[in-house]
């Protein structure tokens, strides 16, 4: 996808690809929005006997502040078995397994602190969900997003692969860092029984 530099694009998660922003359908909710406001401080600066003081409404109840992050980063393996068969990875007990590997059981610094479950690598061609390179390794907003750019990894490398044993070649090939690193994922998958978590 070419993008224009005047142009606004937001990435969407379900649908793996960037989508361009509407300008008017942001312009127009934000300024109505913006008139609401006004409307508001004025009406209610109006029944106030020193129209020279700027007052606000007040609001009595109990309000509850979430961040977004927080939530996206509420992490468990459950949730991420989830999202590999939401997005239809192949070889899904192959993927966990790296995660598992990749992250120390989800303890590294990589994971704790770049959100980056299989010591991904900030991408230079493909298209991907990382934020930039910190400790050497891509990071990014939540654990979710490694998950995705994972997902876009497979699909413009490894979409070809037939086989869970061609799968394997090629991450020894062209990932593994490690010399023995497809003879650990192959233990961890027996190990943890994790084909049954799919099958």
């Amino acid at each position: 996808m070419k993008f224009n530099e005047k142009e606004l694009f937001y990435y969407c998660s379900k649908e793996l690809r960037y989508k361009k922003i509407n300008k008017i359908k942001i312009i127009v909710p934000t300024l109505s929005l913006l008139v609401i406001f006004l409307l508001l401080v004025w009406g209610t600066n109006s029944k106030t006997k020193n129209n020279d003081i700027l007052s606000l409404p007040t609001f009595e109840s109990d309000i509850t502040v979430v961040n977004i992050n927080d939530t996206l980063n509420d992490f468990s393996e459950e949730k991420l078995i989830e999202l590999l068969l939401s997005l239809n990875v192949k070889f899904p007990h192959i993927v966990l397994a790296q995660a598992k590997l990749e992250s120390g059981h989800y303890s590294s610094k990589i994971y704790k602190e770049n959100h980056n479950l299989f010591g991904m690598k900030e991408a230079v061609v493909r298209i991907h969900t990382s934020k930039g390179t910190q400790f050497s390794h891509a990071y990014y907003d939540n654990w979710r997003e490694s998950v995705y750019d994972y997902a876009f990894y497979q699909s413009s490398y490894l979409s070809t692969l037939k086989t869970e044993e061609e799968y394997y070649v090629y991450l020894d090939k062209s990932y593994a860092e490690a010399d023995n690193y497809v003879k650990l994922l192959k233990s961890i998958v027996i190990t943890e029984k994790l084909k049954e978590q799919f099958f």
